[in-house]
């Protein structure tokens, strides 16, 4: 059984999105693009001014995006009709398709906001499939907690626990694991896929082999590989996200990912001429 090593290490990039919501960018910076995932950003301050502008409506064709909050609240809006509001553990996972238009607000004036969006690809035949719009309340999250570890699994199988997100394309794992001091979390996963673990607080050993410090709100790229052993130096909180490769040619327009550059125009053309949502 091959070992999954650490490929390399990254301190994510500030940015700001939306109306000027602070947040740290790792996909979609460097790398570009981790098939099949397009982009990982974590959002996180107390200070109301780096994210209550929040991130008003705007379109999205192409592409899944996964919404995980850890702590404050989001109130979601879009153009399917659909609505919620995000609280600390909720899961807002987004099939986009042939077009959606939405919003994602602040549902709060003060305190603490903390969360990650992911953005997955979708192959050319689903880019223009119906949205669909998949609400995980946090209570409905299948737990497996032992005296090492507690993990959330929001899509994929840690034992008997298993996450509502089945039957996908990609066959997703996302995990949000907390490991305590000294202990070891081990996982086998598919050697088809490309494999990350961001680091969310303290700090971890991956694999056999030497790598640099991993510490904090780091993103971690991996070998691929069956068996994956971390160890935590420290108390530590991590997701594990994994997904199939597409392989597929992308072309990248703003909210846009298609697989050709005059698939891109003709969302631009559709948004501006108000024929974007179906």
């Amino acid at each position: 059984m091959s070992d999954i090593e650490v490929n390399k290490i990254i301190d994510p990039t500030p940015a700001s999105d939306g109306a000027g919501v602070k947040l740290k960018r790792s996909i979609g910076v460097e790398p570009n693009y981790f098939d099949p995932f397009l982009m990982l950003d974590e959002f996180g301050s107390e200070n109301e001014d780096d994210y209550v502008a929040g991130f008003p409506a705007h379109p999205h064709r192409g592409i899944e995006t996964v919404t995980y909050m850890l702590a404050g609240e989001f109130e979601h809006k879009d153009s399917t009709g659909g609505k919620g509001r995000m609280t600390a553990g909720d899961v807002q996972w987004m099939k986009t398709g042939s077009g959606i238009i939405h919003s994602e607000m602040p549902a709060m004036k003060e305190g603490r906001l903390h969360g990650f969006q992911l953005w997955i690809n979708m192959p050319a035949k689903y880019k223009m499939s119906k949205p669909e719009y998949i609400y995980i309340d946090s209570k409905k999250i299948s737990i497996h907690k032992d005296e090492d570890k507690l993990i959330k699994i929001i899509a994929g199988k840690f034992e008997k626990a298993e996450g509502l997100v089945k039957k996908h394309n990609v066959e997703p794992i996302y995990f949000d694991v907390e490991l305590n001091e000294n202990k070891f979390f081990k996982f086998k996963l598919p050697k088809t896929h490309n494999s990350l673990i961001y680091l969310i607080d303290g700090e971890i050993k991956i694999g056999d082999k030497q790598h640099k410090q991993a510490k904090n709100s780091t993103l971690i790229l991996l070998t691929k590989g069956e068996e994956l052993k971390v160890l935590a130096t420290t108390k530590a909180k991590f997701l594990l996200i994994s997904g199939k490769p597409i392989g597929e040619q992308i072309a990248r327009g703003g909210p846009f990912v298609m697989n050709t550059k005059a698939e891109i125009q003709q969302a631009i053309e559709d948004y501006h001429s108000g024929t974007f949502v179906k």
